[in-house]
């Protein structure tokens, strides 16, 4: 079923902040556990995780209020990401087929900038990012198969 969650960035401190507000919305984080970068499986032509970043939290999912999922991350620096405020969360659509995802892609990175085009990722889903023309953040994650 398609949903809608926010995805926050952190510089490094995302387990921290997940623990948080594990105490203050309770439940368990998605699958019970936080994957870390140390999980990605190597890709070819693609330079291997500094061991400083390996234990770094790549991705956390804890859902709040029954409703909403509140993802995150650690956004390394050694990857190219500097967190400020305002591009540290997105908007992060779950659209149920590639179709949509593709047209809810287009419609909105249409005068923005593209993050990442859509793709096929390793752990299985169709994913692409894109700021739109007001400066607002959008994540698309498709499980449909092709």
């Amino acid at each position: 079923m398609a949903s809608v969650s926010t995805y926050l960035n952190f510089a490094g401190n995302t387990e921290e902040a997940f623990n948080f507000y594990k105490t203050v919305f309770g439940g368990e984080f998605l699958a019970g556990k936080i994957t870390r970068f140390s999980d990605i499986p190597a890709a070819p032509g693609q330079p291997p995780i500094n061991e400083a970043d390996k234990n770094l939290v790549m991705h956390v999912e804890l859902r709040i209020l029954d409703s909403h999922t509140l993802m995150g991350t650690d956004a390394p620096e050694s990857m190219g990401f500097k967190v400020n405020f305002g591009n540290n969360s997105f908007i992060n659509l779950q659209p149920d087929t590639r179709e949509e995802t593709k047209q809810l892609f287009d419609k909105l990175s249409n005068g923005g900038t593209v993050g990442m085009e859509l793709q096929d990722m390793f752990w299985g889903d169709y994913f692409g990012s894109c700021t739109d023309k007001f400066g607002v953040q959008w994540m698309f994650n498709c499980s449909q198969k092709p």
